[in-house]
């Protein structure tokens, strides 16, 4: 059986990495940002949550790589599922280095333009889906199924 990563940030990709728990088997598990004063339930992993537009956002970047590299060598994935944002970026960096499959669903928010995460996965995405018809105009190699939700 294949071990699947659930990835996200919080808010509301987290809402929409929550709409794939039907597929959630028993191998996988989840990593995402850790918030203060919100007690998250289960045994996730948590990365910093990032900011790209603070001080400290390389520090922090850097910070969550080495973190995802140690839970991705813990873990050893074969299938990463990322909703974004900037937090997973080095989670799906390190999974691509591993040759583990790389599935990145654009935010449901995006109807329009890309996220800047959904630009750079787009890049080294395995399988990239978009959640609007007319996102295929902005990523034209993408998946359209409709939305998650």
């Amino acid at each position: 059986m294949k071990k699947i990563c659930f990835i996200s940030s919080s808010g509301g990709h987290f809402e929409q990495l929550q709409m794939l728990r039907p597929i959630m088997k028993t191998e996988s598990f989840i990593i995402t940002e850790k918030i203060d004063g919100i007690d998250m339930k289960g045994d996730n992993y948590y990365l910093q949550q990032i900011n790209r537009r603070e001080i400290l956002v390389i520090i922090k970047i850097i910070l969550n790589a080495f973190k995802s590299l140690m839970i991705f060598v813990k873990e050893k994935p074969d299938i990463v599922i990322c909703t974004g944002a900037l937090s997973t970026i080095p989670f799906c960096i390190i999974s691509k280095i591993f040759n583990a499959k790389l599935i990145y669903i654009e935010s449901y928010a995006k109807v329009e333009t890309g996220s800047l995460t959904g630009k750079l996965m787009y890049r080294i995405a395995d399988k990239f889906y978009v959640q609007w018809r007319e996102m295929l105009n902005v990523f034209p190699k993408a998946i359209f199924k409709g939305g998650i939700y």
